[in-house]
């Protein structure tokens, strides 16, 4: 009985000491910019970070998305490894990290999709200067919802106390403003048409107005200038999960596939589509590579559902959940002809299983999930690719 009163005691001194190490660390850092947000929270921390590096500003940037990065002052990149699984306690590791480095700005990405656990994040652990929320999608509602506005609450946990926040969310931003109001934390809406097509094309990889428009918002707002900043946002590295196009040619066929495994709402997907057939508007096959996931059905049923009401020649369903999402197709208005279920494949399995299509320009988008086979299938590409990531 005494060993577990001492062994309490123990956990609640530790705690407490690293509650006040913590904080310590926490106000070493001058600035801290907390990204939230369904779509593009590890795009636009990217974009920010290099922003602000480009403008002289000693920042560190940490991304949780397809690939977990730290980010370092001079762009370099350091993989988080997770044997445990993400865990929120990650943000304080990260927050003396910076400390200790006396960087002065530490770009955070949210880490956190329980709607307690955003608000503990934001209130309790990064306190951030600056709040950013990239947009609201229909997405985790098994914790967030059951509806959207289920969402846009939880994620507007993490706005800041009397503290600056910057959204490029249009439709939700009149509740997301009365809950800043009630933080007095003013709220800005960032302007996507700010960004020209012009500025789109000298990106590497296809990235959204939205992005760019709102990391230019945040940069300004820390004292970068708008050329200044979206010359270093060009130079920067995409993230893992950016929508990025490759051109392989096989059987005197040209086939582009854009690796848009990330983009797995409806909505983020449909722009992709679009601006992909805008680049190559003499494709005359358009097809669309599902990868399936046991725990991450909802988002293949979500896409399914999509393509009701989209124009495509063919759907390839690739992963461990194909004869589930098959099935569940049987049930939707989509041309069964068109629907392939190609179960667990390699890149080399997948193109020879593509044989059948005549066509010369052919036209694949990775839609899903890029965990498990997806991941296999960009690999493929990448490695064939002739244009490759610049």
């Amino acid at each position: 009985m005494y060993i577990l009163i001492l062994g309490l005691l123990a956990v609640i001194a530790y705690s407490i000491y690293e509650y006040f190490s913590h904080h310590s660390y926490r106000k070493k850092i001058p600035l801290l910019i907390h990204v939230n947000g369904t779509r593009g929270k590890s795009s636009v921390t990217r974009l920010i970070a290099a922003g602000l590096r480009e403008g002289g500003k000693r920042t560190i940037a940490k991304t949780t998305g397809s690939a977990p990065r730290i980010i370092l002052e001079n762009g370099s990149e350091i993989p988080i490894q997770r044997p445990r699984g993400p865990n929120i306690r990650e943000q304080i590791k990260i927050c003396k990290f910076v400390a200790k480095r006396s960087s002065e700005v530490l770009v955070l990405e949210c880490m956190a999709v329980m709607p307690e656990y955003q608000w503990v994040t934001e209130h309790k652990i990064v306190r951030s200067d600056i709040g950013v929320i990239t947009n609201i999608r229909l997405d985790h509602l098994d914790v967030m919802g059951p509806g959207i506005k289920n969402v846009t609450y939880s994620i507007c946990n993490t706005i800041p106390e009397k503290a600056l926040s910057y959204t490029s969310e249009n439709f939700f931003f009149p509740y997301m403003k009365k809950i800043a109001d009630k933080k007095q934390t003013k709220l800005y809406l960032s302007d996507p048409e700010v960004v020209s097509d012009e500025v789109l094309d000298e990106f590497s990889y296809i990235e959204h107005k939205d992005n760019i428009s709102l990391a230019l918002d945040v940069c300004k707002a820390c004292g970068v200038e708008r050329d200044v900043a979206l010359e270093g946002m060009k130079k920067a590295r995409p993230d893992i999960g950016a929508t990025t196009l490759f051109h392989i040619h096989d059987n005197e066929r040209d086939v582009y596939f854009a690796h848009s495994f990330a983009a797995n709402d409806p909505e983020s997907t449909e722009f992709v589509i679009k601006s992909v057939k805008e680049l190559h508007p003499d494709i005359e096959f358009c097809g669309f590579i599902l990868n399936t996931r046991a725990d991450r059905m909802f988002r293949s049923k979500q896409l399914i559902k999509m393509l009701e009401n989209t124009d495509f020649d063919g759907l390839y369903l690739i992963g461990r959940e194909t004869a589930t999402v098959y099935s569940y197709t049987l049930n939707h208005k989509l041309p069964m002809s068109r629907i392939h279920n190609f179960g667990w494949v390699t890149g080399e399995q997948f193109m020879k299983k593509l044989d059948s299509v005549r066509a010369k320009n052919i036209l694949l988008i990775g839609i899903g999930n890029i965990g498990g086979n997806g991941g296999i299938i960009v690999d493929y590409f990448k490695e064939k690719s002739e244009i490759g990531e610049s």
